[in-house]
């Protein structure tokens, strides 16, 4: 039985979201289509804001169950 690969997008929106998150620049982004860019961008504010909001780690997932 073959397994379906992820889509694309939740997979950079949970890198971007995970760069946030860690306190890495948006200007790290490893992506230069603007479509897909978009992606990591909205997971990187995401992350942003979790991080400034002092969460980290489980409870950064909890935040964000699309993550785990």
């Amino acid at each position: 039985m073959k397994r379906q690969k992820r889509d694309p997008s939740s997979t950079l929106f949970s890198r971007g979201f995970n760069a946030g998150i860690g306190g890495k620049s948006k200007e790290d982004c490893p992506v230069s289509e603007a479509e897909k860019r978009s992606h990591w961008m909205r997971g990187w504010r995401e992350g942003r804001e979790a991080h400034w909001n002092g969460m980290s780690g489980v409870s950064a997932i909890q935040v964000n169950p699309s993550l785990g």
